[in-house]
């Protein structure tokens, strides 16, 4: 793989290239990043009915739009497998392009965990399965679509379209139904009555961008499409279709259906409402379960991409000697790095074994590094690669304005989510960020990285192994950490001091995370702790593992 004059990146060998046009990109990022309106159900009793479909409108133009713009440019630039990847690889170097490689993978492995789990549940719902009968669902499921997967990508986006077709028409009948059958106001109350504004906000917002995330997985894949430039006008396409999929079921089922507060995800539950209410209580029961089956089409879409895009992450690392070598093969008829897409399907098995509150957690708090890392990125690659010299690639629009407000609106929400979503969110996922080092120093002394294919660039210090100036990012890194935990825990105390030590109790119910103030005084004392020793770190490593 290598960069040419453009700043583009050539193919990685073996990969077999496919002919995938705009729309059949758009239903492949649908499926990545919504696959149906299902979550939001979640957020309409904590937040209230008016400002969920504020933040759902608001949300799609501060974080949905500046992602894709993020997304579509640097892949129009670096159209490559690995996508994010490359990109903060060619801005950052070695280091930081293997952490941001890191957690995205981590982050699809894990995610991947979480749909089939949610299939499993869903069916054992319809059918009124047991405990076996729900594990061999899940069994069934993985097989399904990783057989699938193994076919190649051709296949992979044709089911995609299949499944998307279904549930946007799913949802188009809840929006016909729901608008047709008008009985309330669908914004009142704005918000709880006994909750407050920024508590409604939080709430939220952890919700939103969960819903609003998945567009960068489309770039994961860039490399085995015919013309990537296709990526940047499905991202155009897919965008809007996802908020208007989003607000208008949302719209019709809170101006059809009632209680606003018992809306849940269990919708066939015992006196919680959904979308699927509407079509039970307008066409009938049956409608009810029909829609049933839409959900879990739904996460079958949703796990089906992510395994595609999830799988070529360790493949395009190992081809840069940063993974184990077995992820690079590919299999000779249809080009398919399988040993990615078996082992994301495995993983994805075995940790469904794992809590589902500590994989969603896990997984956010990874992605929201991912998303921090890749704004930047476009910054350092503007400098890099001027955009006078991109004729016929994607720019973000709107001059240095348009930039800077994608970079910074993504930069600093991310920021925010991190201490908003929680201390259990926040203390295991900067523990979780500490695997990035750990595993990168590991793969380099073992594997020797990009030194094997760009040694001038590229340079070994002798005495780390790692490549030269490495212990001096890995001390920033820790730095960074400590900074993050230190002071976040001071909003924590204002945003969570009244109610949290109750709340992490009844939630997690034994061990750290049950622990309120253990927890705040890890973020102190740690964050403190790393602070100081990563400085002294980097003062000592400034000048004997200078940057070459």
């Amino acid at each position: 793989m290598s960069c040419n004059s453009t700043g583009g990146i050539e193919g990685v060998e073996g990969l077999k290239k496919k002919n995938l046009g705009p729309v059949s990109i758009a239903f492949l990022i649908y499926c990545l990043a919504a696959a149906g309106a299902f979550g939001i159900e979640e957020m309409i009793p904590v937040s209230g009915p008016g400002l969920t479909l504020l933040m759902l409108l608001i949300f799609a133009f501060i974080w949905s739009y500046p992602i894709c713009n993020i997304v579509a440019e640097t892949g129009s630039l670096l159209p490559s497998e690995g996508g994010l990847y490359i990109s903060v690889q060619k801005a950052f170097g070695e280091f930081w392009g293997f952490q941001n490689g890191w957690w995205l993978t981590i982050a699809f492995y894990l995610s991947s965990a979480t749909f089939v789990s949610i299939i499993g549940g869903y069916t054992a719902q319809l059918l009124s399965l047991d405990e076996t009968g729900t594990q061999l669902v899940k069994l069934a499921v993985v097989i399904i679509f990783t057989i699938v997967n193994l076919l190649g990508l051709k296949e992979v986006s044709i089911i995609s379209n299949i499944l998307s077709v279904a549930i946007l028409t799913a949802f188009a009948l809840v929006c016909i139904v729901g608008l047709a059958n008008w009985q309330h106001n669908p914004v009142q109350p704005f918000i709880p009555e006994e909750t407050g504004l920024l508590e409604a906000i939080g709430n939220s917002i952890c919700i939103c961008v969960w819903m609003y995330s998945g567009y960068e997985c489309i770039a994961n894949i860039a490399g085995e499409v015919t013309d990537p430039q296709v990526i940047p006008r499905g991202l155009k396409i897919a965008l809007p279709v996802i908020a208007v999929s989003y607000i208008l079921p949302t719209l019709a089922g809170l101006a059809s259906v009632g209680p606003w507060d018992t809306w849940s995800l269990e919708f066939n539950q015992e006196g919680s409402v959904g979308y699927a209410t509407v079509l039970q209580q307008y066409i009938g029961p049956v409608a009810g379960y029909a829609f049933l089956v839409i959900a879990i089409i739904s996460q079958c879409a949703i796990f089906n991409t992510y395994i595609a895009s999830g799988s070529r992450g360790f493949f395009v690392m190992a081809d840069d000697n940063l993974f184990p070598k077995g992820f690079v093969k590919v299999s000779k008829k249809r080009g398919i790095p399988y040993i990615g897409v078996i082992s994301i399907a495995l993983v994805s098995l075995l940790s469904t074994q794992f809590d589902f509150n500590f994989l969603a957690i896990t997984t956010t708090v990874f992605l929201l590094a991912v998303y921090i890392l890749s704004a930047l990125a476009v910054l350092k690659l503007r400098k890099k690669y001027p955009i006078e010299n991109r004729k016929g690639l994607y720019i973000i629009p709107g001059g240095k304005v348009g930039l800077y407000f994608c970079v910074f609106l993504v930069v600093g929400l991310s920021m925010f989510s991190f201490v908003i979503n929680g201390t259990d969110y926040l203390l295991i996922g900067l523990i979780g960020m500490l695997s990035g080092p750990v595993i990168y120093i590991v793969c380099k002394i073992k594997y020797k990285g990009l030194t094997l294919k760009e040694p001038d660039e590229y340079k070994i210090n002798p005495a780390t192994r790692l490549a030269a100036g490495d212990m001096q990012r890995i001390s920033l890194f820790i730095v960074f950490l400590g900074l993050i935990a230190f002071i976040a825990q001071f909003f924590i105390r204002l945003y969570e001091g009244s109610w949290g030590a109750e709340y992490y109790l009844e939630t997690w119910g034994s061990g750290l995370l049950s622990n309120f103030e253990l927890m705040l005084n890890i973020l102190v004392y740690g964050g403190a702790a790393f602070i100081i020793a990563g400085w002294i770190s980097y003062r000592i490593f400034k000048k004997k593992d200078p940057v070459i």
